[in-house]
């Protein structure tokens, strides 16, 4: 498991604390990752808050958040650097919480699903293997459901933590319990 201690920010948000095990964040406004794609700009200006990791690892935590505004979401994040990451979680769209990824590569893609209710917290599970991530998401914290296999980078060490970013919105708070890097 990775040392809290170990950890740091990109982006820190305007409010955050730390608990043995929460981490809780209010995202600053008009924040966001993203690169290029389908809306012509790029930004990376959410908050990352990450430790560094070699090899393969699985990553896990379970995400509750007071979604509000289109965008609002929250989450892990894997990244190499500005041009290559991958940042999964809840995506709040048109009112409802959907499982999303995004992975970038020069450019950023987005898939979605929405999820059948809005659940009061929802589990993350990214295990990196080789150049690949696969991405599950659960509601309940014991069936995880398969929401992206993709190819990232063969970079040895990644940046491996929670992120959280509000794209259209004035902010909203969240909170990561139990996150680990195993």
């Amino acid at each position: 498991m990775a040392a809290m201690n170990t950890m740091q920010w990109l982006n820190p948000p305007p409010v955050w604390s730390e608990g043995r095990s929460t981490i809780t964040m209010t995202t600053g406004p008009r924040t966001d990752f993203w690169r290029v794609t389908h809306y012509g700009f790029t930004r990376d200006s959410g908050h990352f808050y990450y430790t560094a990791v070699t090899g393969d690892f699985t990553a896990q935590a379970r995400i509750i958040g007071q979604y509000k505004d289109l965008y609002d979401q929250a989450g892990l994040m894997v990244r190499e650097n500005e041009r290559t990451w991958m940042k999964c979680g809840i995506e709040y769209v048109q009112g409802v919480q959907h499982a999303s990824a995004v992975v970038t590569r020069d450019y950023s893609d987005w898939s979605v699903t929405p999820l059948a209710q809005e659940p009061d917290a929802v589990w993350l599970r990214v295990r990196r293997e080789g150049g690949a991530l696969e991405i599950h998401y659960s509601v309940d914290g014991a069936a995880f459901t398969l929401l992206r296999l993709g190819y990232l980078s063969q970079a040895d060490a990644l940046q491996v933590g929670v992120m959280c970013a509000s794209p259209e919105g004035s902010g909203f708070t969240v909170e990561f319990h139990d996150f680990s890097v195993m």
